[in-house]
């Protein structure tokens, strides 16, 4: 096993004016480095919890996790494309490494490459408001992706988007992962986009969260996540994990 991080009996407390809240119990898990791992469970289990932890937003009330390699880099990819209106979509790509302080004229021509690779180079010089939801959240993969990271964390990457719009941006972020060979861990409610999308699946039982089940996705002739929905595993995948996920309707 090539492990990049080990997440070890990570515990969280929420403090109110009221009371204390348990949110996650105690998590342990470890992430192979190459690997998309999904994290999938109920509404206000802990999952995006879990994911603020390891970027280093929140603090962990006890437990600890650890990187194998020295100072890695963590991208951080949310919900929102959360593009900046007045810049320009290559200005929005270079935020990251102008906080980071690494806008040189070699990561700018890197970032080039990423939109010319990625076939959104006309659009560079275009503003967030003349594109498209989906183009949006290709442009904030790759602002994520020019600081390259060692691990990335997708919080919900495609919700706020249709569901054609959905699929076909899935389709774009799985085939960009896999080809940068970028450590992932995402979280998700959508069962069918985490065994389309993910080498395993991490379900997290109601708040206060642990971990219920792991599953390792194995498809007969595993391809992107458009053909992956069609294998004949699909369902039986999709329905184990619905019964697990708790949810009463």
């Amino acid at each position: 096993m090539n492990n990049l991080l080990n997440i070890l009996h990570i515990k969280k407390n929420y403090i109110t004016d009221k009371e204390e809240i348990e949110a996650i119990k105690d998590i342990t898990l470890s992430i192979e480095k190459g690997e998309i791992v999904t994290i999938v469970g109920s509404s206000g289990c802990g999952k995006s919890s879990l994911l603020s932890i390891l970027a280093g937003i929140e603090k962990a009330t006890s437990g600890t996790f650890l990187f194998h390699k020295e100072n890695p880099i963590i991208g951080y990819m949310l919900q929102s494309d959360a593009l900046f209106p007045w810049l320009t979509v290559y200005e929005n790509a270079l935020i990251g490494l102008k906080i980071s302080k690494k806008d040189t004229l070699e990561n700018k021509e890197y970032v080039k490459s990423l939109f010319r690779k990625y076939k959104l180079e006309e659009f560079m010089n275009k503003y967030p408001k003349e594109l498209s939801g989906g183009m949006k959240q290709r442009v904030a993969l790759i602002r994520t992706l020019a600081i390259k990271p060692d691990i990335l964390l997708l919080d919900e990457p495609f919700s706020a988007l249709d569901y054609q719009s959905r699929l076909a941006v899935s389709d774009d972020v799985y085939n960009i992962i896999k080809r940068e060979n970028i450590t992932t861990i995402m979280v998700s409610h959508d069962i069918a986009e985490a065994i389309s999308m993910s080498d395993r699946i991490v379900v997290l039982s109601k708040r206060p969260c642990t971990i219920k089940k792991i599953y390792i996705v194995e498809l007969e002739n595993k391809q992107n996540p458009i053909e992956n929905r069609k294998a004949k595993e699909f369902s039986d995948y999709y329905n184990k994990i619905w019964k697990d996920l708790d949810i009463n309707v």
